[in-house]
């Protein structure tokens, strides 16, 4: 299992993170803002807003909407 140690926003709906493997990998969730939860992420403001929760090891927004670690170590390029 990963867990996601730092993030930062690249552009657009893109973002650079951090693995505790120390991997980086560039994800886009363009695609994956689907459901209530993610609605307020298509804003571009909003979406800037991410930062990490170490309770949870991975990315997390205000709003509380998140993504499974796993699910962008996965989709990261």
């Amino acid at each position: 299992m990963h867990f996601v140690k730092k993030v930062s926003y690249v552009k657009n709906y893109v973002l650079k993170l951090t693995f505790e493997n120390n991997i980086i990998k560039i994800v886009d969730l363009r695609k994956h803002l689907e459901g209530e939860i993610f609605e307020l992420l298509k804003e571009i403001e909003y979406f800037q807003k991410v930062k990490i929760n170490p309770d949870i090891d991975t990315i997390v927004w205000p709003n509380e909407a998140d993504f499974s670690p796993d699910f962008l170590f996965q989709i990261g390029k």
